[in-house]
């Protein structure tokens, strides 16, 4: 029998889904923006610990990485922790997306194991949501035009969330890969976007658009995807797709240019856009920005760049999210997945009646065969 005090709440990719069909895609994406925008406008380090993250990068079997994105919040004692795979091949080799994940939470008074979901939809749907909150805090109030370089799964929920913040009127779309860009708009049809769409190209993208955000599988070293091109004085990005060392979307000559804004910087020096740059040509982290607006407001009329590298905080927020939707429509499946002893101080305490210190005789009779048979192995 599952104890509740003792279970962990699983939440699978369906039961995100069953939420998602019954809040709608609209509200939960403004439910999201709103509650993130007063994560990072009440964001306390001292009282929300989050170390750069760490994980493995590898060559064979395949290119890839495996790395966890930890966040202690001193305030509600819990640890928060995504897994993430990150695997550019995935698509054409799988048929799986390029980044696989979980979120998993854990009781810091006990060390349980709270809850673990599907992290997959919600790292796309909360990176939507931490772009059109920066593109809102550092973009131009009036932009109407959005440029997506790379039109796979993040560029949905990018299209979606920035829509929700600014009247687009216009995206401009494109993807080295023809399938992918063909069926964008096919992908997109259940944002019921009235909006002229035009696929073309990285160079007509970087000169009209008002709010560009790239997120490519461009390689390590590859690097820019566009150089010396005129743009819109300005012109907002955000920078979703550098999150490998070695590996950025944009020129360097076009970051100095710019006012750079990272939203974790110990993480945007290492795999981020700012790893390109010195510390003198980095502006603050975004929270400073969110959480000063009039300080900022100068950024609005001129280049910026949001080196979106993906902050825990941003996963704790759209957790805390799916999760009060689940205990509200009662979704999910309650687990009893660690071993609590009746004793404490005794591991093996499965083995014996609940009642006193005598071997259950199911128990004493599988013993007793195993041990048969290992004697009749010996001789």
């Amino acid at each position: 029998m599952t104890d509740p005090n003792n279970s962990t709440l699983v939440l699978s990719a369906s039961d995100i889904a069953e939420i998602v069909r019954a809040v709608g895609i609209d509200d939960l994406m403004d439910t999201l923006i709103s509650r993130m925008t007063t994560a990072f406008e009440t964001f306390d380090p001292e009282q929300t610990v989050i170390p750069v993250r760490s994980g493995f990068n590898y060559e064979t079997p395949v290119r890839g990485l495996i790395e966890w994105m930890p966040l202690f919040n001193k305030n509600e004692n819990k640890v928060v922790v995504k897994m993430v795979g990150y695997h550019p091949d995935n698509p054409e080799g799988f048929d799986l997306p390029t980044i696989i994940s979980t979120i998993s939470c854990y009781d810091t008074q006990t060390g349980h194991l709270k809850g673990i979901m599907d992290g997959v939809f919600l790292t796309a749907l909360r990176t939507g949501a931490a772009s059109a909150m920066a593109s809102r805090t550092l973009g131009y109030p009036e932009s109407s035009t959005l440029g997506l370089i790379g039109c796979g799964a993040q560029a949905v929920t990018q299209l979606h969330a920035i829509s929700r913040v600014f009247k687009l009127k216009k995206v401009l779309y494109y993807d080295n890969d023809e399938a992918t860009l063909t069926s964008f708009r096919d992908r997109t049809a259940m944002l019921n976007l009235n909006i002229e769409w035009v696929p073309t190209t990285i160079e007509k993208i970087v000169e009209q658009s008002d709010i560009i955000s790239t997120a490519t599988s461009i390689n390590i070293g590859e690097g820019p995807l566009f150089q010396n091109l005129k743009t819109k004085d300005w012109l907002h990005i955000n920078a979703v797709g550098s999150d490998f060392p070695g590996k950025t979307e944009l020129p360097l000559d076009f970051l100095k240019d710019s006012f750079v804004c990272p939203d974790f910087l110990g993480q945007a020096v290492v795999e981020g856009e700012c790893q390109q740059l010195q510390a003198a040509d980095i502006g603050p982290e975004f929270f400073v920005c969110i959480k000063n607006p009039e300080d900022y407001r100068f950024v609005k009329n001129q280049k910026s760049i949001f080196d979106s590298t993906g902050l825990p905080l941003e996963d704790q927020v759209v957790m805390d999210l799916i999760l009060e939707y689940a205990l509200e429509m009662n979704l999910g499946q309650k687990i009893n997945i660690e071993k609590i002893s009746a004793d404490a101080k005794s591991p093996y305490d499965f083995l014996y009646m609940n009642d006193n210190l005598t071997l259950n005789p199911a128990v004493i009779a599988a013993i007793s065969e195993k041990q048969n048979g290992s004697q009749k192995i010996n001789k």
